[in-house]
């Protein structure tokens, strides 16, 4: 049978809607009774209940050209986790909880089947999470995108009660600065990453192994941005503030968390840095303090702590580490990397 008008145009209007019922379905394994009206219509219904004087906090971001690498291993699940997790790490420095989270994919292709494992991806870090994914667009734009190519972004809302707010103006010299790992690369630095390993010209290399990473290059990768909700929620109440390390490194990053007046020094060298960065930093022969400007080094989320809270947090997340202090600023600075080798 001949395609009708708008298949001939590049967009299958039976793929898309078959694609959107089966994305209903993994939908609904994150509802609780808070998300009203299922999936399908034209705007997801939350309820919000239980808080006396809630603050809703809203993120919106996308993995970056890491998908570029997913799409050349054929892997998308992972990318699934990623844009749920990066972005409930960005509501979570503002001691929030996620409550939903909406997607939206674009892409050329009039196969979309790769979309059921985003979206699988999607689904499992949702509920790992608490949150419900209430809805999303998925489009075809032939003629927009290259064919193969898509783009996917994630927006999640979040809530936390007035009083608990994180609030970083509180923090001031003499807090410590405590480090949880990252994963590993998570959303940020790809495009060099690409460069430096010369990916887009011989994908190959995604599947040399490296005896330091103890698996494939493009295994490396795709390991998912890591969420901190689940560990760092119990110590919310004993913070003033955080820092997600992502686009930007630590020295963009930390000052977001800090009020000025102040300066973080950062201990290099305090925390186990994960061998995929000196891997980048060597092939491409990169300045040690651009590395810290691009990636996050392998510290994924600082923590701001009074000094006597400190110990408790420690207990509480057993892989955080004390990785610096809050001084006096004294120049323009606002990062200072005590030890970074020259």
């Amino acid at each position: 049978m001949a395609d009708n008008p708008y298949q001939a145009a590049g967009v299958d209007t039976g793929a898309l809607a078959r694609i959107k019922d089966r994305i209903a379905g993994f939908a609904r394994l994150t509802h609780g009774p808070e998300v009203l009206g299922g999936a399908g219509g034209f705007a997801g219904l939350f309820q919000l209940q239980g808080y006396d004087n809630p603050v809703l906090v809203a993120s919106t971001d996308g993995v970056g050209t890491k998908l570029k690498v997913a799409s050349l291993l054929g892997h998308y699940e992972s990318l699934g986790i990623d844009l749920v997790n990066l972005n409930i790490d960005d509501v979570l420095t503002q001691g929030a909880k996620p409550l939903f989270f909406l997607d939206y994919v674009a892409a050329s292709d009039r196969d979309l089947d790769w979309i059921d494992s985003l979206v699988r991806g999607m689904t499992w870090a949702c509920r790992e999470a608490g949150c419900a994914l209430i809805g999303g667009e998925t489009a075809q734009m032939p003629g927009v995108y290259a064919e193969g190519d898509f783009d996917l972004a994630g927006f999640i809302v979040g809530v936390v009660e007035d009083k608990h707010r994180l609030d970083s103006s509180t923090v001031e010299a003499g807090d410590v600065l405590v480090g949880v790992p990252s994963s590993g690369l998570h959303t940020n630095g790809f495009s060099l990453v690409r460069k430096v390993f010369d990916i887009d010209e011989n994908p190959n290399v995604l599947y040399e192994q490296h005896r330091e990473l103890g698996h494939s290059l493009g295994e490396e990768l795709l390991i998912p941005h890591r969420s901190y909700y689940p560990a760092l929620s119990p110590v919310l109440g004993s913070i003033k503030a955080m820092a997600h390390i992502s686009g930007g490194g630590l020295l963009e990053n930390m000052p977001r968390s800090m009020p000025p007046g102040v300066a973080a020094r950062v201990h290099v060298g305090s925390w186990q840095v994960p061998p995929i960065f000196p891997m980048v930093q060597q092939r491409g022969n990169i300045d040690p303090a651009e590395m810290y400007r691009v990636f996050n080094m392998g510290l994924g989320m600082v923590m701001v702590c009074p000094q006597d809270r400190v110990e408790a947090v420690l207990s509480e997340v057993t892989d955080a580490v004390v990785v610096g202090e809050v001084v006096v600023q004294s120049g323009d600075d606002m990062v200072i990397l005590d030890s970074l080798p020259k």
